[in-house]
């Protein structure tokens, strides 16, 4: 593979990191719990933050699974 095959080759790698889905899904969950902290802040109701709530644990459920995932395609590399 020449040098323009390896950068092509690197450029593949890091789209489907899924490290950088991990990181980039971390980011989404702090978003949401700041988001979910300000709605608190003003007073929303409960039945909006218990939704905010939901979409939370959702979110962390996802970010397990692309850990797990991250973990393998680490190992594997």
């Amino acid at each position: 593979m020449g040098a323009g095959g390896a950068k092509v080759a690197a450029v593949y790698r890091k789209l489907g990191d899924p490290q950088r889905e991990v990181d980039e899904e971390i980011g989404h969950i702090r978003g949401l719990v700041l988001i979910r902290h300000l709605l608190a802040e003003r007073g929303a109701p409960a039945s909006e933050l218990r939704d905010c709530d939901a979409v939370i644990a959702v979110c962390r459920v996802r970010l397990a699974d692309m850990a797990v995932r991250a973990g393998a395609f680490a190992s594997a590399a």
